[in-house]
């Protein structure tokens, strides 16, 4: 089951689900993300399996599924950390490579070696580093950009403090710091909120829709259902494959909860058969 986003006719968005092949996409230029086809393999089984996306700009999308549903590795496809079997993506209508600089990013707390020997203003630093040549060093202008973004999240004061030596929701903040320093249109959040505080979810909040107000694009993988009817306006359900993409209205309904959380082995049995279909 594919799900296209199309419009009900008066300008608003509205979601379809239909079955059948992929169908193509037309390349815009004013579209942050857009995906044909994708597919990725660990290990030759599919991880995610003919996805199709085209994601409005000045949106907040939550991208929720089971674990094991392929959200991670979806980010990851998209700003090329690993191999594609199949499918392109492309951010503002060009390669990943080419847009690179127009793209934000906050990883799982848990991917970072947090006894990396580096302080909080360092690390925020390395968000600017897109905007510099090879051998370029931060000017003051970077740095006043890294204070001010400190200053968002609160954690000015901790500039020159060791990253190791933070708690969990505040090195969440540094991250996310670190992602406003880039300046970007696009924003991938990883898990955001896992093990952070309520103070430092509810900072969190206020910042992902600061950044829509200004009309970025953000792609926030989250597990909480509860919240996640309240913190975004589009809905991407995952499994594997794309079980529905729209408004959240549309898209937080029983029937599609249940497609995405229950129906993991009917989605890979129909995978299993596609895969065998082609080989024919």
């Amino acid at each position: 089951m594919i799900a296209k986003l199309e419009t009900d006719g008066q300008g608003g968005p509205t979601v379809r689900l239909f079955n059948g092949p992929p169908r193509p996409i037309e390349v815009s230029e004013e579209v942050p993300l857009e995906i044909h086809d994708l597919t990725v393999a660990y290990h030759k089984k599919p991880v995610l399996w003919g996805i199709d996306l085209s994601v409005p700009k000045g949106k907040l999308v939550g991208i929720v599924g089971p674990n094991g549903a392929g959200k991670s590795t979806l980010i990851k496809a998209v700003m090329g950390l690993v191999s594609l079997s199949s499918g392109w993506i492309k951010i503002f209508g060009l390669p990943y490579k080419t847009s690179r600089t127009r793209v934000g990013y906050v990883p799982q707390r848990e991917s970072v070696d947090w006894d990396f020997p580096v302080n909080v203003m360092d690390v925020v630093l390395m968000g600017r580093y897109g905007h510099l040549g090879l051998i370029q060093r931060p000017t003051r202008a970077d740095r006043d950009i890294a204070r001010e973004s400190l200053e968002k999240v609160k954690m000015l004061p901790f500039a020159n403090r060791q990253i190791a030596n933070l708690s969990g929701g505040q090195q969440q903040r540094v991250f996310l710091a670190r992602a406003l320093a880039q300046e970007s249109d696009l924003y991938f959040m990883d898990e955001p909120f896992a093990g952070v505080d309520a103070a430092t979810e509810t900072a969190i909040v206020t910042l992902m829709q600061e950044l829509k107000d200004r009309g970025k694009t953000l792609l926030v993988v989250h597990h909480d259902l509860p919240t996640a009817r309240n913190y975004f306006d589009m809905l991407l359900l995952l499994n594997m494959r794309v079980v529905a993409f729209g408004p959240t209205e549309q898209v937080f309904t029983h029937d599609l909860l249940q497609a995405t959380y229950g129906g993991r082995l009917t989605i890979l049995s129909e995978v299993a058969h596609e895969v065998k279909q082609r080989a024919t």
